[in-house]
């Protein structure tokens, strides 16, 4: 259950997208890329879309669980630190982000966009159901 709230973390902020700069790279729809994607068993996040709500963003995130079952949840604040509402995610309902720099944002976990602004790496680590370490690694081409 760990894993699956890490990774579910982790993957909303990759929709969390930039609230400074119209040109931010984080903005956009990143589609997973499961060929390059290393994700034992967890749930998976095929899309994600970040997009401006006024001053702030709106993360909006598709995918399906560890059962093949369809998620939906949405995420609409900015990424000063601070606590946002969280709908659609039953192992959450609320969530906060930090802008570390334009490719990098911070949650638990860091997030990366390649300086070309094309591909989006997270990486969470956490423990199964069975105490072992498990690694996650999802990455994302932006459409």
């Amino acid at each position: 259950m760990k894993v699956r709230t890490i990774v579910m973390a982790v993957l909303v902020c990759l929709v969390a997208g930039a609230v400074c700069f119209a040109e931010d790279p984080n903005m956009g729809t990143w589609k997973l890329n499961e060929a390059k994607s290393k994700l034992a068993g967890a749930a998976k996040n095929t899309t994600v879309v970040y997009e401006m709500a006024g001053d702030k963003v709106k993360v909006t995130v598709d995918g399906v669980d560890a059962d093949g079952k369809p998620t939906h949840n949405e995420w609409t604040g900015m990424f000063d630190g601070k606590d946002y509402p969280l709908t659609g995610d039953p192992t959450a309902d609320m969530r906060s982000y930090k802008k570390v720099d334009d490719h990098t944002l911070e949650l638990a976990n860091k997030i990366v966009v390649s300086a070309d602004g094309k591909t989006r790496t997270v990486t969470s680590t956490g423990t199964d159901a069975k105490g072992n370490k498990v690694t996650n690694v999802g990455v994302y081409d932006k459409q």
